[in-house]
């Protein structure tokens, strides 16, 4: 079990860059991946930070997908008035 959580770091540091990548974009599509992708990463870091006791990257985590929802909400925000 412990190596499979573990193994959580590689698909959560990879849905992060792609996350990041689809964020510029200028098509509101992608944006909205993007923030499901961040989200998901961020799911995936606490899982893996929780099994090595790393409380700093658990909080950060937290913080970073406050910052994502309110992402996702400006965006949609910025859908409805077009």
């Amino acid at each position: 079990m412990e190596r499979w959580i573990d193994m959580l770091q590689w698909p959560a540091m990879l849905l992060t860059v792609l996350a990041a990548w689809c964020i510029g974009s200028r098509q509101p599509g992608r944006r909205r991946l993007g923030f499901c992708c961040f989200i998901t990463s961020n799911v995936l870091w606490v899982l893996w930070g929780w099994q090595i006791q790393a409380w700093a990257l658990i909080v950060l985590q937290f913080c970073l997908a406050a910052m994502n929802l309110r992402g996702w909400k400006k965006n949609m925000s910025m859908e409805s008035q077009t």
